[in-house]
C-alpha cells in the first residue's frame, strides 16, 4: 500500500433492470478534502495515460465501463512509502472500486478492455500549475506499462 491511497470497493444493488451504485458520499472518511471538480474521460482500448501528479489537489476515480490495470507511484520524499508502486486492475469483470490518491502520487492506468469511461473528482479545481506529467516509462519510476498480468 501507498500511504494516503485508500481504495474503497462499491456496492452494487442488482435487480432484472440493471444496477444502482453509490460511488462517494461527502460522508465518507476519505473524502475530507472536499469536492473541486467532477470530470470524465473516454479512453480506446491499449491506451495508456501515464504519469501524472498533482502538487496540491487529492483525486477520487472510479471507473464505470470497462475495465484498467492501474498504478500509483509515491513521489514524496517525506513520504514513509517514497519510491512504492501499487498496481490493481478495476472496472467490468473485477471489484468496483474507487481509489483515492493524495497530492505527490503519480497515477496512471493502461485500458484493458474498453473502450472506458473513468470517472474522477479533485479536491479542487482544473489548475496548470497544479499539473505535473512525466513520460510513461519514466526512469525514476520504472514501471512497465507493457509487462503482461503475473501468471499464478
Amino acid at each position: 500500500m501507498i500511504e494516503g491511497v485508500v481504495i474503497k470497493n462499491l456496492v452494487r444493488h442488482t435487480d432484472e433492470r440493471g444496477f444502482f451504485q453509490e460511488v462517494i458520499r461527502n460522508t465518507d472518511d476519505f473524502f475530507k478534502e472536499g469536492f473541486g471538480q467532477l470530470s470524465y474521460s473516454f479512453v480506446y482500448q491499449g491506451v495508456i495515460k501515464a504519469w501524472h501528479l498533482h502538487k496540491v489537489q487529492s483525486q477520487w476515480t472510479a471507473i464505470v465501463k470497462g475495465a484498467a490495470k492501474v498504478a500509483l507511484h509515491d513521489c514524496r520524499k517525506d513520504s514513509a512509502t517514497y519510491g512504492k508502486t501499487l498496481e490493481f486492475i478495476t472496472g467490468d469483470g473485477y471489484q468496483p472500486l474507487v481509489y483515492k490518491f493524495p497530492p505527490g502520487v503519480a497515477h496512471g492506468y493502461k485500458c484493458i478492455n474498453g473502450p472506458m469511461l473513468v470517472l474522477y473528482v479533485t479536491s479542487g479545481v482544473y489548475d496548470t500549475s497544479d499539473e505535473q506529467r512525466m513520460s510513461h516509462d519514466d526512469k525514476n519510476i520504472g514501471y512497465d506499462w507493457l509487462k503482461g498480468s503475473e501468471i499464478k
